[in-house]
């Protein structure tokens, strides 16, 4: 939007897929020390986010008012300005991601008993771990430039997906799925009709239920420490 003026749906899934991808592959590369670890690749990912998001502030104050405008009301994460070409185009980009998520699901499965023995039981850890890294932002790209960043669903989902399912800490794609689609929904809901005449970002939404949800999160994990 910034750079280039861009505003089609196209042109946006373009440039958050290679923008995704290149981000997703530094911070790989960064947290890369004989493997990768998960607090590593948080903290990096922690790092590399605060940078870019400088980065696109200075985009801001240098692109003209319309357009930084534009670019503001995308970055709040909202479904009402979505047409259907977007929702069919991010569609059929969601769709050819789940066509791969089964095969990245078993091999998920095997990555939660440690690497090290995932690969003692013939799993290809690091490549896989790339393979999940690529699925992951293209899964987001295709979404996100339709709806702009709408924060918080993928870290409450899973979670609540498991306690529905009591699977403990199996990873279940379907369910997370279905659980974000249920919590996006009713976020678009409550923003439409939370204040009367007002229509809000469902981002906004999300922020405020999925920040409580992380602090219970916070809460109840940090009892068990005890």
């Amino acid at each position: 939007m910034l750079l280039a003026g861009a505003s089609s749906y196209s042109a946006l899934a373009a440039g958050a897929l290679a923008g995704g991808l290149l981000t997703a592959f530094a911070v790989y590369l960064l947290a890369f020390r004989r493997g990768v670890r998960g607090f590593r690749l948080i903290i990096v990912g922690i790092a590399v986010g605060a940078l870019l998001s400088s980065v696109n502030t200075w985009f801001s104050v240098k692109a003209d008012v319309d357009t930084a405008l534009r670019a503001a009301v995308w970055g709040a994460g909202s479904l009402s300005a979505i047409g259907w070409p977007a929702v069919l185009m991010s569609s059929a980009l969601v769709a050819a991601v789940a066509l791969v998520a089964p095969v990245a699901q078993r091999r998920m499965r095997w990555l939660e008993l440690g690497d090290d023995t995932a690969a003692m039981l013939g799993v290809p850890v690091e490549r896989t771990k790339l393979l999940l890294v690529v699925l992951g932002v293209a899964a987001t790209a295709a979404v996100t430039a339709a709806a702009g960043p709408i924060v918080f669903v993928a870290l409450a989902a899973p979670q609540i997906a498991r306690r529905l399912t009591g699977r403990g800490s199996t990873v279940d794609l379907t369910g997370s799925a279905l659980v974000g689609a249920l919590l996006l929904l009713g976020a678009d809901i409550a923003a439409q009709h939370a204040i009367d005449g007002v229509v809000l970002p469902t981002g906004a939404v999300t922020v405020c239920v999925g920040g409580a949800y992380l602090l219970v999160l916070l809460v109840r994990e940090s009892r068990r420490g005890f």
